[in-house]
C-alpha cells in the first residue's frame, strides 16, 4: 500500500488574482515536523499566533490554480470560507485518528459522515 502524501482540493469560493482570474483547484501535501516547527518560529507568528495557519498553509499547498507559487500573501487574501476549508483539509490530512468524510447513501440519497481510519502497517 502506498502512502498518500498529497490530496486534491477545490476551494468553495477561490482566490481571485490581480487580473481577476479565480483559482479554486489545488493540491496539499502532508506536513512535516519541519513545516510545523519553522512555522511556529516565523516572525509574523511570533508576533501574532493567529497567523500560524497562514504560514503553515503556504508551506503545504503545492498548487493553487495556475499560480506559480503559494505564498503567505496569497493565503492572507483568501475568503474566510476558503481559509476555513483549507484548515479543515489540513487537519484531516495530518490527523492520526482517522478522517471524517462526507458521503451520500446510495439507497436513500441522504448525506452522512463516515470516519475513515488509516490501517496500521504490519510488515
Amino acid at each position: 500500500m502506498n502512502l498518500q502524501t498529497e490530496v486534491e482540493f477545490l476551494l468553495p469560493r477561490g482566490f481571485v488574482d490581480e487580473s481577476g482570474q479565480t483559482h479554486r483547484s489545488g493540491r496539499m501535501r502532508l506536513a512535516t515536523a519541519l513545516d510545523e516547527v519553522e512555522s511556529v518560529g516565523h516572525p509574523r507568528v511570533r508576533a501574532n499566533e493567529a497567523y500560524l495557519p497562514i504560514v503553515l498553509l503556504s508551506r503545504v499547498i503545492t498548487r493553487l490554480g495556475r499560480l506559480p507559487e503559494v505564498t503567505p500573501r496569497i493565503i492572507e487574501q483568501l475568503f474566510a470560507a476558503d481559509l476555513a476549508y483549507l484548515e479543515d483539509v489540513y487537519l484531516r490530512l495530518n490527523s492520526y485518528d482517522g478522517m471524517l468524510t462526507r458521503a451520500t447513501c446510495p439507497h436513500c440519497g441522504s448525506e452522512l459522515y463516515l470516519r475513515v481510519e488509516l490501517p496500521i502497517a504490519q510488515e
